[in-house]
């Protein structure tokens, strides 16, 4: 039996109900055709903040057991370390094991270190992910994002185009790596 292509999408401030295949008011024909043939989750309960929950998404553990159970800062308290621990399995480092391709497009958001020349423990590469586009960080100016980053590489954002805009780069590098 050939193994299923596996997508997963994770949608920052949005309710549960926000989308049309659980109910919501707002038309998303593009997400409820995903969804009708696919796996909806119905008990995934989200922390109202983005780094714990995806922290939670990309594990299946609680957050406070990856490091994440606040933000991407430290605490000095194990369950809040802001970082990605190494007792905790990402979803690719998983599937890679199965034979899958892994890729990586958007907001990583569970490592404390953005910046150049530091550690990239954490990293997307550094945890399953074969190749990685998007913002390491939370927030980002969509036209010139401090953390655009490919693979293990800071972009420099003067060779950014001049119509970059985020939102839409991450959708055509996301399209790409399918």
């Amino acid at each position: 039996m050939n193994q299923p292509n596996i997508l997963l999408i994770m949608n920052d401030d949005m309710g549960y109900s926000d989308i049309g295949c659980y109910g919501g008011e707002v038309r998303t024909p593009n997400l409820d055709q995903l969804a009708g043939n696919g796996v909806r989750f119905t008990q995934f309960y989200n922390t109202a903040r983005c780094c714990p929950t995806r922290a939670s998404i990309l594990t299946g553990l609680h957050p406070h057991q990856t490091g994440i159970g606040w933000m991407v800062t430290d605490l000095d308290e194990d369950g809040y370390r802001g970082d990605l621990n190494n007792t905790c399995v990402t979803i690719a480092e998983v599937l890679k094991l199965a034979g899958y391709a892994t890729y990586m497009s958007g907001k990583w958001h569970v490592s404390r270190n953005q910046a150049a020349g530091g550690s990239k423990h954490s990293w997307p590469c550094q945890r399953g992910f074969d190749h990685y586009f998007g913002i390491l960080g939370g927030a980002a100016n969509y036209w010139q994002p401090s953390s655009l980053t490919r693979d293990n590489e800071l972009i420099d954002l003067a060779s950014l185009p001049e119509d970059f805009f985020l939102t839409d780069a991450i959708s055509d590098e996301a399209g790409n790596f399918i």
